[in-house]
């Protein structure tokens, strides 16, 4: 489905065969919270304008479910990866081509520092400069950064323990991707972070993004 500059439907993926996060339900509800505000909901993909990976782990597509995400990025459809989206089809390098970076590490769950490199792009527009933030800081087994990649916001290393990236440390980043659009924030670890304002802005944003409904 090409972009029709608005949400319409969203898909909502939450399947899990690793680690399951306890703020998978409170995500849900945040999502269904905002498509009642802003007039969308969630659904099944056929017809929709996103499809968004909230915390999935492991292999979590049939060969089918392989082909319809394939088909549905090739039809200019929207894709958005919320936090262990990253953790997710290791073994289809399609899904990490569509993604940008897979998940490696993370240290203990601390507060750090978002340094916002993009206030531009409507999942960012709200937030400051530096913004201070409780979250697992994941590491990835590449840095996203290359052409073609927009580069949203980093995590400061100097400003928590354990990162492992250096001084390029990407944690929300987007992309064209074919026909369709890719939007990934490694954020989200924790049920309360679907009950504040800022990342709910934040999913917003990177949800009509990732639906062509904003630049």
């Amino acid at each position: 489905m090409p972009h029709t500059g608005h949400l319409s439907d969203v898909l909502v993926y939450t399947r899990i065969t690793g680690y399951r996060h306890d703020s998978i339900h409170a995500g849900t509800a945040a999502l269904r919270e905002l498509g009642e505000a802003h007039g969308f909901t969630d659904a099944s993909l056929a017809g929709r304008s996103a499809v968004v990976f909230l915390s999935t782990s492991g292999e979590v597509l049939t060969p089918d479910g392989q082909a319809a995400l394939r088909r549905w990025i090739a039809d200019g459809g929207g894709f958005m990866g919320v936090h262990s989206a990253a953790c997710t089809e290791y073994q289809w390098p399609y899904y990490g081509d569509l993604l940008g970076a897979r998940f490696a590490r993370h240290p203990a769950v601390q507060p750090g520092t978002v340094l916002v490199e993009d206030q531009s792009h409507p999942a960012m527009a709200h937030l400051p400069l530096r913004w201070d933030w409780n979250d697992e800081w994941y590491d990835f087994r590449n840095n996203p950064r290359r052409p073609g990649v927009r580069v949203l916001a980093t995590i400061d290393e100097s400003g928590y323990e354990g990162g492992g990236m250096g001084a390029d440390h990407p944690v929300v980043w987007c992309k064209e991707f074919g026909a369709g659009r890719s939007f990934y924030t490694a954020l989200g670890h924790a049920i309360d972070a679907y009950s504040a304002p800022a990342f709910r802005r934040h999913l917003l944003g990177g949800l009509r993004w990732a639906a062509g409904a904003a630049g």
